[in-house]
């Protein structure tokens, strides 16, 4: 009896400690593929911490060439433009003296014949116009070919004898989109050759500038535009001109604008062949109305064009268009906006007849007008 249960005990005891050892060998295992499996996520973790480390330098890297070349490849056609004009002023005892007031800006070299592209409010009543090349070593005297103020536009020539001119590639503002790099070159403050980059930021901006005009379908870029990039150059990331800056919002921070390249090149042409652009002309100060203010001012019609002045000696002033009119439609296409007004008229020619229905006083009017030519300063 005593010798059965010691061998009893004993194998029990063998089978106890056969699982402990199977335990350990198990759990070591375990705990080995566990740590192996840590290790290797670990691994995978810093390897694609490092591929998109390599992947962000690489793509900075990339745009940061892109700008660098285009810089190199458009700065030498961008062009600092110097003016002065003499300025009639008066003191306090009402004598009046002559001053010389300078002006500048930039300008773009659209071809080897020493055409150059600004805005018009750079060289506006500018009696000496001064051109210098970005190299600085070279200026010549600029002579303004024409102008436009609808699109603060202008073209000015230089005589460049036998220097062969640096010319820009001229892009297509048609297939711009919201988001994509937007760089300017220009003069700002009179420092040559200064480049800022960003997006841009929207397309079809109006901007007003005067009482009766504003430029239509701009381009908006975060790139900035300072006094003095004035006619430079706004380009995309392959060096084509996609726009020629404007600043007009000198207040805006952060806010830039351009007018697009088409817009230029169909201008430019008619300035170069002309000297002027030809266009119809009806001769109101009007505001945009909508249902918002038709209502706050109640008013016979939600949208529409309402006239607050009437310029005397203007087709509008012969045909008695009065202040407070309101003008729902030219020829029965509907008029939602001065914009819209604005675009009608360009497809009419000088002395053409429109038919006008407009609002007086609560009251529906037909009327009768015959365009005539814009002045040149309107």
């Amino acid at each position: 009896m005593d010798s059965l249960f010691t061998d009893r005990k004993y194998s029990g005891l063998k089978v106890y400690l056969l699982l402990v050892v199977i335990a350990l060998l198990l759990g070591g295992g375990l705990i080995y593929f566990i740590s192996l499996q840590q290790t290797h996520s670990q691994q995978e973790v810093k390897s694609n911490q490092e591929t998109k480390t390599v992947k962000v330098e690489s793509h900075r890297l990339s745009k940061e060439d892109a700008i660098i070349t285009v810089v190199d490849k458009v700065a030498p056609a961008i062009v600092k433009i110097t003016t002065k004009k003499e300025k009639i002023v008066s003191d306090f005892f009402a004598w009046q003296t002559k001053r010389t007031v300078k002006g500048q800006g930039s300008g773009v070299i659209i071809d080897q014949d020493g055409y150059i592209v600004t805005n018009n409010h750079v060289i506006d009543q500018a009696d000496q116009i001064k051109v210098i090349l970005s190299d600085g070593d070279k200026s010549y005297q600029g002579k303004i070919v024409g102008r436009d103020p609808v699109t603060d536009l202008a073209v000015i020539k230089i005589n460049p004898g036998s220097e062969k001119l640096p010319v820009v590639k001229i892009g297509n503002s048609n297939n711009l989109e919201v988001g994509q790099l937007a760089i300017a070159i220009g003069n700002p403050y009179g420092f040559s050759e200064t480049v800022t980059t960003g997006v841009i930021s929207a397309l079809g901006r109006q901007i007003q500038l005067q009482k009766s005009t504003g430029l239509i379908n701009m381009i908006q870029t975060d790139a900035a535009i300072n006094p003095g990039n004035s006619g430079g150059a706004l380009l995309n990331s392959q060096g084509e001109v996609i726009g020629i800056n404007t600043a007009i919002i000198e207040q805006a921070q952060g806010i830039g604008f351009a007018i697009p390249i088409n817009v230029v090149k169909e201008i430019t042409k008619e300035l170069i062949a002309k000297g002027e652009v030809v266009r119809p002309w009806l001769g109101i100060y009007a505001s945009s109305i909508n249902s918002k203010l038709a209502k706050e001012y109640d008013l016979a019609v939600k949208h529409g064009v309402y006239i607050f002045n009437v310029i005397e000696g203007s087709p509008a002033f012969k045909v008695n268009l009065q202040n407070g009119d309101i003008i729902t439609k030219i020829d029965q296409k509907i008029i939602t906006s001065m914009a819209r007004l604005k675009d009608i008229l360009q497809e009419y020619q000088v002395n053409d007849k429109i038919n006008l229905t407009i609002y007086r006083a609560g009251k529906k009017k037909e009327i009768s007008v015959k365009l005539a030519k814009m002045p040149q300063d309107y």
